[in-house]
């Protein structure tokens, strides 16, 4: 007989129901599989952003230009975030999801507009098949606007997420200056096109998985953010899709993965390309990763910049609302893999 996890919480199903094999709601169809035997092993880029502020500036803005370009990832080192500031921000989402379940569900909710929610799989209201994790969301700036809806325990939450998210807002404010800069443009250009301006994270928790090559922490999808900070521990699993292959990125410690989202695409008229990418699980270990989304405010008009728009390279893309894009994205879910094909000028 098929198994349906009943638990609100993939983690709970896991610790407490002792399963040995994937309930029957997390197994994708044999098409949709991860297929791990043909993932390949390949760096991306490693950006040194000590010179970013120095006269050696220029040889930083080309190489980042040439990582968005050729991967849309890149990772970054020598970034201004202090590893004490990291350290700390792993071991509370640690600590978080350790909690006992009736206090992390003080934190659910499967409504995806809900600015502080624990939650699990992608959007459960819309999918067919789950994604093997949990998570917490959390909108994070301006921080006085949220910092009252975070938990309260582990008792130090507030204090280390309020560091840590400052401190990679200031990392997203000189990449977005880089990236600017890097298409050729002022490097204010995108800076003033982001409206009050808008940043969320989340804490995502991957449990062990007793069949990982039947499903995924999340499937192939790009982001519909403006550019996206990633810390990960340890353990591998994220995925990225180049020259139609999966290459698997092997976590790198004191570093960030940085990729561009949806709305630097449209911006740079798809000379800067938004890539799919996937979170795998293991079988053995439990994961951690913690995305930064950095984005335009939902009234931001966003559109190609018009520098970038020539009789030879007219306009991909019409103009919209950031939060038109939110919307539809969060609606569509990840059943399909880009939301961009909607906005596409006619």
């Amino acid at each position: 007989m098929a198994v349906i996890s009943k638990r609100l919480l993939l983690s709970d199903l896991v610790s407490s129901d002792k399963i040995d094999q994937v309930p029957s709601n997390y197994i994708r169809p044999v098409s949709q599989r991860p297929n791990l035997q043909h993932v390949v092993h390949e760096s991306i880029p490693l950006i040194d952003l000590h010179n970013l502020h120095g006269p050696d500036r220029s040889l930083v803005i080309d190489q980042i230009r040439l990582a968005c370009r050729e991967y849309g990832f890149f990772q970054v080192k020598n970034h201004r975030v202090p590893e004490s500031t990291i350290s700390n921000m792993m071991q509370i989402a640690r600590e978080f999801f350790k909690l006992p379940e009736q206090e992390r569900l003080k934190c659910y909710s499967d409504d995806p507009t809900k600015t502080t929610r624990l939650s699990t799989s992608f959007n459960i209201r819309t999918e067919k098949v789950a994604n093997w994790r949990d998570y917490l969301r959390l909108h994070c700036y301006p921080l006085q606007d949220y910092i009252h809806e975070w938990p309260t325990n582990p008792t130090s939450f507030r204090d280390h997420v309020a560091e840590y998210c400052m401190s990679t807002r200031g990392l997203a404010l000189q990449l977005i200056e880089a990236i600017s800069e890097s298409l050729g443009l002022d490097k204010d250009y995108i800076n003033t096109q982001l409206g009050k301006h808008a940043q969320h994270m989340a804490l995502n928790y991957y449990p062990p998985c007793p069949q990982p090559d039947l499903t995924y922490g999340l499937p192939g999808h790009t982001d519909l953010n403006l550019i996206t900070i990633l810390l990960q521990d340890e353990v591998p699993g994220l995925q990225v899709l180049k020259n139609g292959k999966w290459i698997a990125i092997d976590p790198v410690p004191n570093t960030f993965i940085i990729n561009i989202g949806d709305q630097i695409q449209v911006m740079s008229n798809d000379k800067y390309k938004s890539v799919l990418h996937r979170a795998v699980v293991n079988c053995d270990k439990e994961r951690i990763s913690i995305p930064t989304f950095y984005c335009p405010s939902p009234n931001a008009v966003i559109g190609p910049a018009p520098e970038l728009v020539t009789d030879d390279e007219p306009a991909v893309y019409r103009q919209f609302t950031y939060g038109e894009y939110y919307e539809k994205f969060w609606s569509r879910g990840l059943a399909k893999e880009n939301c961009l094909d909607m906005f596409i000028a006619t």
